[in-house]
């Protein structure tokens, strides 16, 4: 591609990865023009806020869920603006947060910085490949693009296929494999089964008990341990070392949680929680996902206490019941209904529940070597990525770029968002995506002159 025009980057997805990334491309550079590709309209909702559901709310206080990270009252002085008066310690709606994310497209979009420069495509890119020093990218639609570089934003995949259920069942009515592509009053009353017990089985469970209010269900994860809850106003306190092991952080929680509380402990871990995994060998990382991610997971990604209070409620009345085991069998009967044979953990005790419907609410998948998605099919199959060691993601060096099949670093290809988890861990928070998106845009541009 001519170097004499003006530069051109993709952006490929446009979740709150995507859009930030790209806003902060128009903003770095006066010359660079964007086109970024999303499939699934409307631009800058993606999963997680293209929800229309009001008791889905975000599990960050509105304080801490800027887009800007030099400007830290600037969504709650958006919710203001628009007669939603929450304050910093308040949990918008994530409806509500994916309106603030399409006025920040807008604004830049329309203005001096990006007027021009930005290009949407309502398309979904499938296949790259290497043309002189950047990329042609083909569409769903059959278009090709030249660009100088690539930026992969590509959210959250949706869940593998749960151990126990097999694919004959899968392939039957009775089961939703993607818990965010599917509509709870379209489903026949009856008594539903989750499968997973974290953030994702909680906006299920609220959607299906807004769509028919009392509707039984089973949630069944290993542990059976569900996300707790914020509460209070969240207190200071000094991070740790950002070099101990993980037995040692463990430590240093325990102390801290005894001393302060363990909101406390686990919040003033926040800030160098990438750089401790950063320090971490595999095995180290091995160590901790294996003992301590579960517990990790329902203590650091808490419930806005309006959510926590509906499904506490929910607990109580035994209209929702929470329970650990391991699916032994997943069957259909006469009715076409769902049976789940399952046994009860460290128990031999056997039960059966009968659903109208199985959800898999396991969470995303980070195993690009199992993903469904065409492109990242493409990407691996052609030796231009390759899954990390321990199969959260791509396999990434230090500024985001993806190594091809032999390890080797490709200057103009980079990833922001989860699909990075491998190399950043905790990198699904807004907190921690809006950092990222401002570095890999500086990191594509300074790119293009090499």
């Amino acid at each position: 591609m001519s170097r004499s025009s003006a530069p051109i980057i993709a952006v490929i997805g446009a979740g709150f990865s995507g859009v930030m990334t790209t806003l902060n491309l128009l903003s770095l550079s006066r010359a660079a023009k964007v086109l970024l590709f999303e499939k699934r309209a409307p631009v800058g909702l993606g999963a997680a806020y293209s929800t229309h559901n009001p008791s889905h709310r975000l599990n960050v206080r509105a304080g801490n869920m800027s887009a800007w990270p030099d400007r830290p009252d600037h969504f709650v002085t958006w919710l203001a603006d628009q007669g939603l008066d929450l304050g910093p310690g308040g949990f918008a709606s994530r409806a509500d947060y994916g309106r603030y994310l399409q006025a920040q497209i807008a604004g830049v979009a329309e203005g001096r910085d990006g007027m021009g420069r930005l290009v949407v495509n309502p398309d979904a890119v499938v296949g790259i490949s290497p043309r002189g020093q950047g990329w042609r990218l083909t569409t769903a639609l059959g278009q090709t693009h030249d660009v100088d570089a690539a930026i992969l934003a590509l959210g959250n995949p949706p869940p593998g296929r749960p151990p126990g259920v097999e694919e004959a069942f899968v392939a039957s009515s009775a089961y939703i494999a993607n818990p965010w592509r599917w509509r709870a009053s379209e489903l026949p009353e009856g008594s539903v089964m989750l499968i997973g017990t974290g953030l994702t089985m909680v906006d299920v469970a609220l959607s299906l008990d807004d769509a028919q209010p009392g509707r039984p269900m089973l949630a069944l994860s290993r542990r059976g341990l569900a996300p707790l809850r914020h509460q209070g106003a969240p207190a200071s306190c000094p991070a740790p070392p950002s070099d101990l092991s993980p037995l040692a952080l463990l430590a240093w929680l325990k102390q801290t949680a005894r001393e302060r509380g363990w909101r406390t402990a686990v919040d003033a871990v926040r800030p160098v929680t990438q750089a401790l995994w950063r320090s971490w060998s595999p095995r180290r990382r091995q160590a901790f996902l294996r003992h301590a991610r579960p517990f990790w997971d329902i203590h650091r990604h808490r419930l806005a206490p309006e959510v926590a209070d509906r499904i506490d409620a929910m607990l109580a009345s035994g209209q929702l019941v929470i329970a650990a085991g391991k699916i032994r069998e997943m069957s259909l009967d006469a009715e076409g209904h769902a049976v789940c044979k399952w046994r009860a953990r460290g128990a031999k005790t056997g039960y059966a529940f009968r659903a109208v419907r199985v959800i898999n609410c396991t969470g995303p998948t980070g195993d690009i070597l199992a993903a469904e998605d065409e492109f990242v099919r493409d990407l691996v199959r052609q030796g231009l990525a390759r899954p990390d060691p321990l199969r959260l993601g791509f396999d990434l060096d230090d500024d985001n770029r993806l190594r091809n099949a032999s390890g080797d670093a490709l200057p103009r290809l980079f990833a922001v968002g989860p699909s990075t988890r491998a190399a950043h861990w905790e990198i699904i928070a807004v907190p921690d995506i809006r950092g990222q998106a401002a570095a890999v845009a500086k990191a594509a541009l300074a790119s293009l002159d090499s």
